[in-house]
């Protein structure tokens, strides 16, 4: 199916309803129709949050997903509006007091500023290990971690149709320029795929791709179908718009450009996947987002989805059982559950590694061979993916299986080793070798960022935005 200007589907759509986009932040908390049945206080709790944590969020999340009769329970207004437990009591404490006082908006950034550094920013080695370098400096939004992937931060899509409360990509959308990752337009990144022909597949990341218009995306996609990138066999797009904004792909005023720009990947004999972030099958129950799926898929792209195992949101099988038998029903992949990172207010999140894997097991026995492409739970750490795949018992002692799905070192990749069973461990830090001192990966690792410190120096920090 060709989406090209001739059809003239465009003007068609919007006349037939296309719906606008409209965004509420921390400012419109108090003013919410919806919110008039919560109280002052519990309002200005919530803006005290939003002050720290980035809080946005659209009208069709507001209109078409969240049961506002059973808030604050409810699974999306947990993933989308902040909550008072996301900060510590004193932290809640002072930002409250701020907010309620009419504090400038310049102490309560100055209050907010203090608590975001201390919430571990960045975490998994990603602005210490993960930019690469082209002629000794660093390149400003781009991040390559794994031989084979490169991934992309376009600067025009360094935001999101709406926030997810869980999200580790935080720092980029709270203000602060030395945490974020940019990639300005130009042909930095494109020399430096050229000179690393290892890499074979490009995510373009964010934030979101696909807050950016047609022709800026463009921009970032047609360098990759040149000639003298063909060893790029494979683009994929990280994307919340299928659940958050599945307009985009719907009725935008440039929803067809998009689509058509998918086709002409796949004409250039590359692959093209939308990893979609679904993180409740609620997301997928709207006309209008099962229309996104179709149409993307009518282009050829493959859509793989993948979220985190959230506390509040999505910590039971049957939750993950419905989401992945869903979307197998629409031909969307189960791609990977992910153990919630270690950033931001994990304590609010966090699940125990053990329930994790209890969860992720039940649900996995409810789905067919189709749904069982799905991976997890599975842990983003420094080191690499690292697969939690079992519990067993090694010479008399209880122990985590893991393995490494994805690693800085490819010859970690596929190789088991074993931790200590803790009941309470949530992260790759929490666990302890159940054979030796170390883990096996721990000498290579070390040494890698010692060669990292050096090679980075000088400049990491102002090179971002530069």
């Amino acid at each position: 199916m060709f989406y090209g200007r001739r059809l003239g589907r465009k003007s068609a759509r919007v006349e037939e309803g296309g719906r606008r986009y409209r965004a509420y932040t921390r400012r419109d908390i108090g003013r919410l129709p919806q919110f008039q049945g919560l109280s002052a206080h519990e309002r200005a709790a919530m803006e005290a949050v939003a002050a720290v944590l980035p809080f946005r969020v659209n009208e069709y999340v507001v209109d078409e997903l969240i049961d506002w009769s059973a808030i604050p329970e409810d699974p999306i207004f947990q993933l989308t509006f902040p909550q008072p437990q996301m900060l510590t009591p004193q932290q809640l404490g002072r930002m409250y007091r701020l907010v309620r006082s009419g504090a400038s908006e310049q102490e309560i950034t100055a209050a907010a500023r203090e608590i975001q550094y201390a919430l571990n920013p960045h975490p998994a080695g990603q602005l210490e290990l993960n930019v690469p370098l082209l002629d000794g400096e660093p390149i400003p939004g781009v991040q390559h971690k794994y031989r084979e992937t490169v991934l992309l931060f376009p600067a025009a899509g360094q935001t999101c149709h709406a926030y997810c409360t869980y999200c580790f990509r935080w720092p980029q959308f709270v203000g602060i320029e030395d945490l974020k990752f940019a990639s300005r337009e130009g042909d930095r990144w494109q020399r430096y795929l050229r000179a690393h022909r290892e890499v074979r597949s490009v995510l373009l990341t964010g934030g979101d791709p696909m807050v950016m218009k047609a022709s800026v995306l463009r921009r970032y996609v047609e360098p990759l179908l040149g000639p003298g990138l063909r060893h790029i066999a494979a683009i994929r797009i990280g994307s919340k718009s299928p659940a958050y904004w599945p307009y985009r792909f719907v009725s935008d005023p440039d929803a067809d450009d998009i689509l058509s720009l998918f086709e002409e990947v796949r004409r250039s004999g590359r692959h093209i996947t939308v990893v979609a972030h679904y993180s409740h099958p609620r997301e997928l129950e709207t006309s209008i987002a099962q229309e996104a799926i179709r149409r993307i898929q009518d282009t050829g792209a493959v859509i793989r989805a993948q979220a985190p195992l959230v506390r509040h949101v999505n910590d039971s099988a049957d939750i993950w059982a419905r989401l992945w038998q869903r979307q197998v029903r629409l031909g969307v992949v189960p791609y990977y559950m992910f153990v919630e990172r270690d950033t931001g207010p994990r304590g609010y999140f966090e699940v125990p590694l053990a329930r994790a894997l209890q969860i992720f097991n039940d649900a996995y026995r409810q789905v067919s061979g189709l749904g069982r492409t799905v991976r997890g739970p599975s842990m983003s750490a420094t080191p690499g993916k690292i697969l939690v795949t079992g519990v067993a018992s090694l010479g008399g002692q209880k122990v985590f299986v893991l393995k490494f799905l994805q690693a800085r070192d490819p010859s970690w990749v596929g190789r088991p080793f074993f931790a200590k069973f803790d009941a309470r461990a949530t992260w790759l830090d929490d666990l302890e070798p159940a054979v030796g001192d170390r883990f096996f990966f721990e000498a290579g690792l070390e040494q890698m960022i010692a060669e990292r410190r050096a090679a980075h120096s000088s400049g990491l920090e102002e090179a971002f935005m530069a």
